[in-house]
């Protein structure tokens, strides 16, 4: 990674802010663009921000801009999109931000960027599958968030119940950021033991762990119908990814990442555990999963893959 570190966010919604705003407090980037199809929100956005970088840990040059400083841009953060209503899942986002993002995508690669493309739009694994195929970049440069917001929200949850910091817990969501997703329990542990194994010697019933997993998959309907949208957990979580890339820390994290036959399923984005690094996606780590996690994986990769098949791609061939 060169010395100065730039990063181009398109989208200034609130998702897109807050991650903004993470990365200035974090002080760990030397340039960032805003880019969004309202020029004046941005504009504002960098201004308020040019003044709370006055008390951050680094002096980072920021700006409002447009999709030629894209270019020589280490990675660009892609939010833009509508949001979603309490009333909808983020499947039911498909068209619209399919619309978007090839729009999006199209005009970053029109300015000759050669960077890594991070995606958040909703549904994020689908979103993420349409900037690789407009970009064209490698698979392994285009990564989306996936279900790294939602293995923060479980780690969080279950550290409350079992009273353990949630740095000690490793447990990973797999499958689609949405209703599809699941959690592979044979493979959650609290530092080095088994998370059944803690529950047993502690006499709690196992029914726990599922009960758990229906809140965080349940997290995002109920924070959006008390506030209308979530925020600042997928903008902290940007920044986690974002970091891992610049620092080339070789992290596991939960991203959503092309399936090439890892958990025996080829074609599809999908969150999985992987090694992120300055080249992005270095590997993803295969855990041999029991047979109805595998299925469950297999299960969440088809329902996307139709939906793939059925609505997203009839809306890139339709251009």
């Amino acid at each position: 990674m060169k010395n100065n570190k730039k990063i181009v966010l398109v989208g200034t919604g609130l998702v897109g802010m807050s991650f903004a705003y993470s990365l200035v407090v974090q002080g760990n980037v030397d340039e960032l663009v805003l880019i969004d199809l309202n020029k004046e929100k941005a504009i504002g956005e960098a201004m308020d921000l040019q003044h709370a970088g006055c008390f951050a840990k680094k002096q980072i040059r920021m700006k409002a801009g447009d999709y030629a400083d894209c270019k020589g841009a280490d990675i660009v953060v892609i939010t833009a999109g509508i949001i979603q209503r309490s009333d909808q899942t983020r499947l039911d986002l498909t068209v619209d931000n399919t619309k978007i993002v090839q729009s999006v995508t199209e005009q970053i690669m029109a300015s000759g960027f050669d960077g890594i493309l991070i995606v958040a739009t909703n549904p994020v694994d689908l979103m993420t599958a349409v900037a690789q195929k407009v970009s064209n970049l490698p698979t392994n440069r285009v990564i989306g968030t996936g279900t790294l917001l939602d293995t923060a929200r479980l780690r969080f949850r279950l550290s409350e119940c079992l009273q353990v910091s949630p740095y000690n817990i490793h447990a990973y969501v797999f499958g689609e950021h949405g209703d599809s997703s699941f959690v592979p329990w044979s493979h959650a542990c609290i530092g080095s033991k088994t998370i059944r194994n803690v529950l047993k010697s502690r006499k709690i019933d196992e029914d726990m762990l599922e009960e758990v997993f229906d809140e965080v998959r349940n997290a995002g309907y109920e924070i959006v119908n008390r506030k209308k949208s979530t925020y600042y957990g997928i903008g902290m979580t940007l920044n986690r990814l974002v970091q891992a890339v610049l620092n080339d820390e070789n992290s596991i994290l939960t991203v959503s990442a092309k399936q090439n036959g890892e958990y025996g399923y080829t074609g599809i984005y999908n969150g999985v555990p992987a090694i992120i690094g300055a080249k992005g996606v270095i590997e993803k780590l295969e855990l041999e999963l029991e047979p109805a996690e595998q299925q469950r994986f297999l299960d969440s990769c088809r329902l996307l893959e139709k939906i793939w098949t059925e609505t997203v791609n009839p809306v890139l061939e339709s251009r």
